[in-house]
């Protein structure tokens, strides 16, 4: 992300922005986040955005002392102070400040950070070429916890996966369930396969129900649709796979990359049903116009 972004700590405009050290955000990664764009300035999906903030808040015991719809306030007031024709946002709430130990009743009130860039899509040959992802068998911190599903701050099994995948010279790290093998979801995105005229995405049960995904399950005609589990045996052989997330959106997965070995996907090149899926999101978001990233030029 660009320097030239602003920062709000707590609803102030920061000029040179700080948190303290005893902040439990930093001292234990105690917090919740969302990652929201803009499309022609205005934030997709905002108030799904805040609304799934404060239901990981509530995932990790956090109290909020404001509501969504002061957020959301807070938010567009600040997209229009930054003035960048799109923008990146990121809103990121801890626990707040307190003494040492592990207790959280030790915080007094919780921490809002807002933070807006100007946007930066990946390059073009993510979406032209198309990716290759590493699968990891790892457990994530609030997998089998109450938390398991909130959009927690603490990533460090997501940011090893990934420098594992960028080792094996893949894009993004897959997240298997070591107890069965079913694929769960990417280290910052979910996952979908094709098969045939039939579009497959793993339910909820253990991962992050992300927005994007949600709005590609709607967006997604001339296929039938199911949520189901997908075991590594069955995802390997998909005609098409692809990933979601707020920022990429649509990514083709052309590659499957094991310790044992590689398997390409279908042709080994992103597939028809993908591009026609990240087309029709763009309309189901109102922006039909928006060059395709795949057609930028190099």
């Amino acid at each position: 992300m660009s320097e030239a972004g602003m920062v709000w700590i707590d609803g102030q405009r920061a000029v040179d922005p700080r948190v303290s050290i005893y902040d439990r955000g930093f001292l234990y990664g105690d917090s919740v986040f969302e990652v929201i764009r803009t499309y022609g300035g205005k934030p997709f999906g905002l108030g799904e955005h805040v609304a799934r903030l404060h239901r990981s808040a509530a995932k990790i015991s956090i109290e909020l002392s404001w509501t969504e719809a002061e957020l959301e306030a807070e938010i567009r007031s600040a997209l229009r102070d930054a003035g960048f024709a799109e923008s990146y946002i990121r809103v990121i709430v801890t626990r707040g400040v307190g003494a040492l130990g592990l207790d959280p009743d030790l915080a007094d009130e919780p921490t809002r950070v807002l933070m807006i860039h100007p946007l930066t899509l990946p390059p073009l040959p993510v979406y032209r070429d198309g990716v290759g992802v590493y699968v990891v068998d790892s457990i994530r911190a609030t997998d089998g916890t109450s938390a398991e599903g909130a959009k927690a701050s603490n990533y460090l099994a997501n940011l090893l996966a990934l420098r594992d995948a960028k080792r094996h010279g893949a894009y993004e790290p897959v997240f298997i369930d070591h107890t069965n093998g079913e694929v769960l979801e990417g280290g910052t995105s979910n996952v979908f396969a094709v098969f045939g005229d039939t579009l497959v995405t793993p339910p909820e049960r253990r991962i992050l129900g992300g927005i994007t995904r949600k709005h590609v399950l709607a967006a997604a005609s001339g296929l039938q649709v199911r949520v189901e589990p997908i075991t590594l045996e069955r995802f390997r052989s998909a005609d098409e796979l692809f990933l979601t997330s707020t920022i990429r959106e649509v990514v083709p997965i052309v590659r499957v990359v094991e310790p044992s070995g590689e398997h390409t996907v279908g042709k080994g090149v992103p597939g028809p049903h993908t591009r026609a899926i990240h087309r029709a999101f763009r309309a189901h978001v109102g922006a039909p116009t928006h060059p395709m990233p795949w057609e930028q030029p190099s």
